[in-house]
């Protein structure tokens, strides 16, 4: 009896402390090319990468303009090509310090990811943002003014922000001021139309919910799609390009919505 009851003690514990089940984080970078992925840039078509805008090197997908004559609002997005509602995303960015001088002002050191997006494949030729939410990325400027990364941004949507829905185009976070060159780690918590965290090193910078249609900014798109008020649950997700050049790598994401 005594062996019995050891035996039934040892397997309760062995299950008590069984170590948890790894995560099944997803890389959407392969790190050799972007075959998984689609261009849209503004004045082209779906799938056209005007000027090898976006580019693998040394294991890093890089934005660059040294093909280009003129900017002429040439704002691209890369975009995976499998929508997501509930997950984490991880990446790593940094700028390079050249940016191009005919693109609008604000767009220097700016960049970022755009989630919840509509599908690449109905952004018309002429439609300069896709309907998405941003995480958006910026970097000192050479004024030195404080300028924290890990934003809000709202091309054509609309989210809570402090029980209501916020009115302005960017919210910024509570992130510190990054100079240079260096590489930063970020993440993006998003539980489909709830709620949505942004981390920056470890950091978690902003909190917002309710991503819905709605607001300005996007402009030309198909009427048709765009539904203010309509909550955002799933979308598809894309490094943006829009003057700056950039560099982006170790992009990976723990799809939620397959959990128990």
């Amino acid at each position: 009896m005594k062996n019995v009851t050891l035996l039934c003690l040892l397997f309760i514990s062995s299950q008590s402390f069984s170590a948890p089940k790894r995560e099944k984080w997803i890389k959407l970078f392969n790190g050799k090319n972007i075959k998984n992925w689609t261009v849209k840039i503004h004045h082209h078509e779906v799938g056209d990468n005007f000027g090898n805008t976006f580019r693998v090197e040394d294991g890093i997908i890089k934005v660059r303009y040294d093909q280009y004559d003129k900017f002429n609002e040439r704002y691209g997005h890369l975009f995976y090509n499998t929508p997501y509602s509930n997950y984490k995303l991880k990446i790593d960015y940094r700028f390079t310090g050249i940016w191009r001088k005919d693109a609008p002002s604000y767009t220097e050191r700016n960049s970022g990811i755009m989630f919840h997006s509509q599908d690449p494949k109905t952004i018309l030729k002429e439609q300069d943002w896709p309907i998405s939410v941003e995480m958006q990325f910026l970097g000192m400027l050479a004024d030195g003014k404080p300028r924290p990364t890990g934003n809000m941004c709202s091309p054509g949507t609309d989210v809570v922000y402090k029980g209501r829905v916020d009115p302005r185009h960017c919210i910024n976070s509570s992130s510190k001021t990054y100079d240079g060159d260096q590489w930063i780690h970020a993440e993006l918590i998003v539980r489909g139309d709830s709620l949505v965290t942004h981390i920056i090193n470890g950091e978690n910078v902003l909190e917002y919910t309710n991503p819905q249609m709605g607001g300005g900014v996007a402009n030309r798109f198909n009427p048709a799609l765009k539904i203010d008020g309509q909550r955002l649950k799933s979308g598809f997700i894309a490094l943006q390009s829009e003057g700056q050049e950039i560099d982006f790598k170790n992009i990976e994401l723990l799809d939620m919505s397959k959990q128990k």
